[in-house]
């Protein structure tokens, strides 16, 4: 009997739960076009171009319903069983309310893992959504007035990039050393060739201590280390905040500090990489014990319910988010402090569920 009921409640929490999730991302849908259509059509996006770019933004819809999906799927699985008298029946056979529910902590659990995977690729399909949006403009043959950060976190700025030649005009090079020193150096021009990379022409290199001495140098030709990379890949723009993994999210924050920035907001949507795929599974434990609090209502009880404690989430998430993002808390508190809240209330209200 116990495999039956299990079979059963999470069989329809997980109808729920998939058409919603697939759903609710119409509503992200409609509100970015009608908030963004204008932009588009500027930009010359066709209507081809904007439903691929939709298409590919769909993932980041169905991630963030994943919290919102759970907690509906929750609350209408447990208040249908209370309003038709399954719980009470389940109860009089022996089988206590935490364990009646227990299928549905199981399916968080499996779909939390499956939103920390979907956070990873989530920004490869934003990256693909701004490429058919416009939004990521390259350009074919120069690019100018822009500073790229390599790999092993050089800052590179140049004033001028050609592809055809292979050359960059005016550049400044920025180069961390390990024993904190830093090293500085300037050039006229650069030449590019597949065999040694970059080669800075008429300049002069700077090394600074980490107690503020200088050395300087005047060269006639200078080659960077690990400066490699082709004039193609100098050409794309760097992507959003969107489009990063937590790793990446991670690399850029740290860049910002080194450069003497403020990385916060970064760190703040680092941690809510993780901290939103975990909301799936907290919000449904918050949603089961509620959907107990009231027997009659029906369908309006359960989306009041749903509607109230997500339009709660959210508020808490923005609010926490902005403080994080403003020093006034550190980034791990600031991301997860909402689900450690809607964690408590769950707690509470399934010690107060008569089982």
């Amino acid at each position: 009997m116990i495999r039956i009921l299990d079979r059963m409640v999470a069989g329809a929490f997980l109808r729920l739960f998939i058409r919603f999730v697939v759903g609710a991302p119409l509503l992200f849908v409609l509100g970015d076009v009608t908030e963004k259509l204008d932009d588009h059509l500027d930009r010359g996006v066709s209507l081809f171009e904007m439903g691929m770019g939709y298409l590919y933004m769909y993932p980041h819809y169905m991630l963030l319903s994943f919290p919102i999906a759970g907690l509906v799927a929750a609350v209408f699985t447990v208040h249908s069983m209370t309003t038709h008298s399954e719980i009470v029946a389940a109860k009089g056979g022996g089988i206590s309310f935490h364990r009646l529910v227990l299928p549905l902590g199981v399916m968080g659990a499996v779909l939390t893992g499956f939103a920390l995977y979907m956070s990873d690729v989530v920004p490869v399909t934003n990256r693909k959504s701004a490429e058919w949006f416009k939004e990521r403009e390259v350009r074919k043959e120069w690019r100018q007035n822009f500073v790229y950060q390599t790999k092993e976190q050089e800052t590179l700025s140049v004033q001028r990039l050609l592809v055809a030649s292979g050359s960059m005009e005016r550049i400044v090079l920025e180069v961390p050393e390990n024993d904190g020193s830093l090293r500085h150096v300037w050039a006229e021009q650069a030449f590019y060739t597949d065999h040694a990379g970059w080669t800075f022409h008429q300049g002069y290199l700077r090394k600074i201590s980490p107690q503020g001495e200088e050395v300087a140098y005047a060269f006639d030709r200078y080659r960077p280390r690990h400066l490699d990379l082709p004039p193609e890949e100098l050409l794309e723009e760097p992507p959003g905040d969107e489009e990063l993994t937590y790793a990446e999210l991670g690399e850029k924050a740290d860049a910002i500090y080194r450069s003497g920035g403020n990385p916060n907001e970064l760190l703040v949507k680092k941690e809510q990489k993780l901290a939103i795929p975990a909301a799936t599974m907290v919000i449904i434990l918050f949603g089961a014990p509620l959907a107990t609090t009231a027997k009659r209502g029906g369908a309006a009880f359960g989306i009041g319910a749903s509607l109230g404690s997500t339009i709660l989430y959210m508020m808490l998430l923005r609010v926490f988010g902005a403080i994080g993002s403003s020093g006034g808390l550190p980034a791990f508190w600031a991301a997860w402090l909402p689900n450690m809240l809607f964690f408590a209330a769950a707690v509470l209200l399934l010690s107060r569920v008569r089982t």
